[in-house]
């Protein structure tokens, strides 16, 4: 399966290892589908984990960072997006369904309402991580 995944199941995955969005993560370690980026998308990632809240409150390392990326990097394909969208309440949204489309993706996975109220998106299912994890 090919999927994109939003940066808050990302983040998530990576403060609460134990949780859905924990086994998300440890499924894309598994192998068990292909995670789908692009430019704007991995730099959101790294840009909201870098934050001091992140560093302060969840303890969230360089290193931790760093890992998090490779693991995209390895386990995942990056998609050039050559068509720009403009179809979510929430403009800052809509780089996930730019990938979406450039990656032919499977399925987008999201814990956000402004995504999620889309579902399907152009035909592309929009999950939430547990949806998903039923899924693969």
């Amino acid at each position: 399966m090919r999927a994109v995944i939003d940066t808050g199941v990302l983040i998530s995955g990576l403060i609460r290892p134990g949780g859905t969005t924990g086994n998300v993560l440890k499924a894309l370690r598994d192998g068990l589908f292909t995670i789908l980026y692009s430019n704007e998308t991995i730099l959101e990632t790294v840009e909201v984990l870098g934050r001091d809240k992140f560093r302060l409150k969840y303890h969230v390392q360089p290193d931790d960072i760093t890992a998090l990326v490779n693991l995209i990097r390895l386990r995942g394909e990056a998609v050039y997006v050559n068509q720009k969208v403009a179809e979510c309440r929430d403009p800052k949204d809509d780089k996930f369904l730019e990938a979406v489309l450039a990656g032919k993706a499977d399925c987008l996975v999201s814990g956000d309402q402004d995504l999620l109220s889309m579902d399907p998106f152009r035909d592309i299912p929009i999950l939430s991580p547990s949806e998903f994890l039923a899924r693969i």
